[in-house]
């Protein structure tokens, strides 16, 4: 570890100032000894000596004894102490072409045989467990769309790490000319992160869309291929190539795109009033439902201690005080009977 001269550590990668000294003090002389360079600097040269050679900044001077040092040039230096690694690095470039090289001899065999594979049975249908599988496949999904890009996404506003992993494969996306259109829930317009993707794949010609429940996490590849979430199987998801299954999972995606509301670029007070208001509405039909707590917070894409807030809200201003009394009240109201001949309701 490099000094200071003083027995202080200096910053890791860098010269200590008595190292520094020392070589300014060789690049001046022809050559110098241990000696010389302590008693016209004042300090002990020994370990700076050692530095600065471990540093390839020093060599022994030639044809002056083994004791006399001589300064090299940083460029030069440079040369000597990245020498390994460059060998390592060009060592690494040549295995990976190497190794791309043998797997790319497969293409060929792997392009025929999908292209004759029988789709009559199971390959009609594919269950992925692995999540790292699975995100492999939306990648190479992604890099064959063609024409159109199907997306839905409920649970809210989604986690950074995705964002950060769809944003680069997407944006290629986009600029290859393929139409994305994807649905959130309300509920993603108050996440940043979220926002952020949006504004930046909108900017590249995407169309966003939020919708408030009802959604079905999914994804559609040029009308021919589907991913679908398994339920109750995170990173889990099932291939669909049944042309319809994937007519029926692009239906659905269309009766819920008009449905939807454009995503804002920001999100005025009105309007969150009003996605406020859709939301307790929402809330109210899935408690009159009798859900639990959880599953309507997971339906809705928000936190559970955020949905029993709203719970909360709406039982205090309908004078409940219980959830199954808030469920009885919020209700719907009992059809009215039919009338009877005389035309005076039915008993």
């Amino acid at each position: 570890m490099p000094t200071d001269g003083t027995g202080e550590p200096g910053e890791a990668g860098e010269l200590s100032p008595a190292a520094r000294r020392l070589y300014a003090y060789a690049v001046e002389r022809h050559a110098f000894d241990a000696g010389e360079a302590t008693e016209a600097l004042g300090v002990r040269a020994a370990t700076a000596i050692t530095e600065l050679a471990a540093a390839h900044l020093l060599q022994r001077a030639p044809g002056c004894g083994p004791e006399r040092w001589s300064a090299v040039a940083p460029r030069a230096a440079a040369a000597r102490a990245l020498a390994p690694l460059t060998l390592l690095v060009r060592e690494t470039h040549d295995e990976m072409d190497r190794l791309r090289g043998r797997l790319e001899a497969l293409v060929p065999a792997y392009e025929a045989g999908t292209a004759h594979r029988d789709l009559s049975a199971s390959g009609r249908l594919e269950l992925v467990t692995d999540l790292g599988a699975v995100r492999g496949l939306i990648t190479e999904l992604v890099a064959a769309c063609e024409r159109e890009l199907l997306t839905s996404q409920p649970g809210g506003g989604r986690p950074l790490e995705t964002l950060e992993e769809a944003i680069g494969r997407d944006e290629s996306l986009l600029a290859r000319g393929v139409r994305m259109r994807t649905i959130y829930q309300h509920t993603a317009r108050y996440s940043r992160p979220t926002a952020a993707y949006v504004e930046r794949v909108t900017a590249l010609g995407a169309q966003v869309r939020t919708l408030g429940d009802g959604l079905m996490r999914m994804l559609v590849f040029d009308d021919h291929t589907g991913l679908m979430a398994v339920p109750d199987r995170t990173g889990a998801a099932l291939v669909v190539r049944e042309p319809n299954v994937v007519h029926f999972m692009t239906a659905a995606f269309e009766r819920s795109w008009l449905g939807a509301e454009p995503f804002p670029s920001s999100v005025s007070p009105e309007a969150a009033r009003s996605i406020s208001d859709e939301l307790r509405q929402t809330i109210v039909r899935l408690l009159s439902e009798g859900l639990e707590d959880k599953v309507i917070a997971r339906r809705l894409g928000m936190s559970e201690r955020t949905c029993q807030r709203h719970i909360a809200e709406i039982m205090r201003a309908v004078g409940a005080k219980s959830r199954f009394q808030a469920g009885y009240l919020l209700g719907p109201p009992a059809a009215p009977a039919a009338p009877d001949a005389s035309g005076a309701p039915e008993a």
